[in-house]
Formats: C-alpha cells, sequence, structure tokens
C-alpha cells in the first residue's frame, strides 16, 4: 500500500512538472522616436544626455502592461558610448537595427513626433497645438518591418509649449495601441 501511494505521489509530481509551462521571457522593444515641441529643438536620448520624449514615455507605459520590456536608456548607454555613431539624431534603419540587436532587443520602434501650434481660440488667449508621430515596428531577427503606425492629436492650451506636450501625449496613447496590435499580430 504503501510503495503504491509513493508512486502515485511521484507520478502526480512528475505530471505537475512536465505541464507546467516555464515562464516566458517578455521580449524586448528599444524605442527611437525623435522628438519636438513648438519652439524647442528635436532631441533624442540616444543622441544626447536626455531620458524618454513625451512619447516614448507614454508608449513605453502602454507597452510594459501589455506584457512588453522596454529597454531603458541607461540599460543601453554602454552601447552608445561604445560606438559614437549611434550618437546623432536621424539613425538609418540599420543603425537603429544594429542598435536594437546589440542591446538585445527583439523589436524596435523608430520614428519621428512633432507638435507645433495653430492660431489662438476666438475670444480667448488659448492657442491650438497639434502633434504627429510617424513610426515603424521592425522585427530585429529578420530585419522585418512590421507595421507604420501613425498617430496625431490636438490640444488647446495657454502655453503653446505645454499644449504641445498634451497634443504628444495623446498621440503616444492613440500610436501605443496600434503599435500593440501589430506586435500581438506577429508574435
Amino acid at each position: 500500500m504503501k510503495k503504491v501511494f509513493l508512486l502515485i505521489l511521484f507520478l502526480s509530481f512528475s505530471f505537475l512538472c512536465f505541464c507546467t509551462e516555464e515562464p516566458q521571457e517578455k521580449p524586448k522593444i528599444l524605442l527611437l522616436i525623435a522628438e519636438q515641441n513648438i519652439n524647442s529643438p528635436q532631441r533624442a536620448w540616444w543622441a544626447s544626455e536626455v531620458d524618454l520624449s513625451t512619447v516614448e514615455s507614454t508608449l513605453a507605459k502602454i507597452l510594459i502592461e501589455n506584457g512588453y520590456e522596454v529597454l531603458e536608456p541607461d540599460e543601453v548607454n554602454d552601447v552608445i558610448k561604445a560606438n559614437r555613431a549611434f550618437r546623432v539624431i536621424n539613425l538609418s534603419e540599420e543603425k537603429s537595427i544594429k542598435l536594437a540587436k546589440t542591446s538585445g532587443a527583439y523589436y524596435v520602434i523608430v520614428g519621428k513626433a512633432v507638435a507645433s501650434s495653430g492660431n489662438k481660440v476666438l475670444n480667448s488667449n488659448m492657442v491650438s497645438c497639434f502633434a504627429n508621430i510617424n513610426a515603424k515596428v521592425i522585427r530585429i531577427k529578420d530585419k522585418k518591418v512590421l507595421g507604420y503606425p501613425s498617430s496625431s492629436s490636438s490640444s488647446v492650451h495657454l502655453d503653446p509649449i505645454t499644449g504641445g506636450r498634451e497634443a504628444l501625449e495623446k498621440a503616444g496613447q492613440d500610436l501605443a495601441i496600434k503599435v500593440v496590435d501589430i506586435l500581438n499580430k506577429n508574435k
């Protein structure tokens, strides 16, 4: 009886060990979206010592919520310091893929985000602000472009710079939904 009990216990344990899936590693994503807000120069974290832009931060938050891992600038800084060719705002697709591959990313999202101001709102001191983002989602292992999402948004604010940031954030949220959809379809 004791042997039967031990055999059943061993088989149950073996079954649980073989049937339990190993946790999968979260796909790593490198974000390379150059951003220009109203009356500001174009900036990119990999070309200077700044953090993620408004669009990248918004995109990163939503990607993380959807089970992806976003590489932070400090995780990539050693690679950039070792190869100064990565310190330009307008990285070529080839260099973007090389930077992502060297950093251990599965995907790279490259793009440009621009905020601009329009006219004042009638009978007000508020300014219309607009944001446009164009991006490209690339899978690193085969260098395949999975999609070209784009997004736009607007905002109204007394301060054009703050209004531009708000418009960039809204456009970034819309872009993130499109990017997650592209990534989920191409897993």
